[in-house]
């Protein structure tokens, strides 16, 4: 099967059905899956005016799947390699959210020229401690965190998938947040979707526990159907089943 995808693009249409006003900012290939995702971006209300456009394939993951919805990923990331940021006013927005399906240069210019930035550092391979260190936070996955050096960051998000997040300030745990109980069909793509929803929260002023609360409840939500794209909670979904977990 073939879904829309790209982390960048999945923490897009998350942000934007969660009612934030989004622009993506990524590369893709001139060629029909480009094409497609352009298409796919536009219709989810994200801005795609500053998209770029690369000679190169547009970047494709392979996917698989268990019988509990666990996911391996071979990315190859074609397009992606040929993002420049050198023309984009970085300053206006809020918030930038980056991860690390483009080169690590990109990262360091992102973290230098934003007002605010959130990197989800999905891989960590390569990551600049200088750069993350003047992030406003920092997001990983309980394995990726394994490499970042917690203690001398002063935001780090650790998602640790059914078993909810933890918020991490200076290496001491400022917050917690239980997952909802769902039964997954398919995990691809919570991990953007719980970024998303972070880093929407996070330019809205909620508290560390509240951000990370709804963040949790967002990329449960977001393992109920196949796809990266398949299962996109809104900002009312997401508070209701709060509210009935509280």
């Amino acid at each position: 099967m073939r879904f829309a995808g790209g982390k960048g693009a999945n923490q897009a249409v998350a942000a934007a059905h969660l009612d934030a006003h989004v622009t993506l900012i990524a590369t893709l290939g001139d060629d029909d899956s480009g094409r497609w995702l352009y298409e796919n971006l536009r219709g989810h209300g994200v801005n795609v005016d500053l998209m770029q456009w690369s000679a190169r394939p547009t970047g494709t993951a392979f996917i698989t799947l268990d019988d509990s919805g666990e996911n391996e990923i071979v990315v190859s990331l074609g397009a992606n390699r040929d993002l420049d940021l050198g023309g984009v006013d970085l300053g206006a927005f809020d918030v930038v959210l980056a991860q690390m399906e483009v080169a690590t240069a990109v990262i360091d210019d992102v973290v230098a020229r934003s007002r605010c930035c959130i990197v989800n550092v999905v891989p960590s391979a390569g990551v600049n401690h200088e750069t993350l260190s003047r992030c406003a936070v920092v997001i990983a996955n309980e394995i990726e965190a394994e490499s970042l050096d917690v203690a001398a960051l002063e935001h780090v998000v650790v998602t640790l998938g059914s078993g909810g997040a933890v918020h991490y300030q200076r290496g001491r745990e400022v917050a917690r947040a239980a997952a909802l109980d769902v039964e997954p069909v398919d995990t691809v793509g919570a991990g953007d979707v719980f970024c998303a929803a972070y880093a929407v929260e996070f330019a809205r002023g909620a508290s560390a526990h509240d951000a990370l609360s709804f963040a949790a409840a967002a990329g449960s939500l977001a393992t109920l159907a196949l796809g990266a794209q398949g299962a996109l909670p809104t900002f009312d979904e997401v508070q209701s089943r709060l509210t009935r977990a509280s």
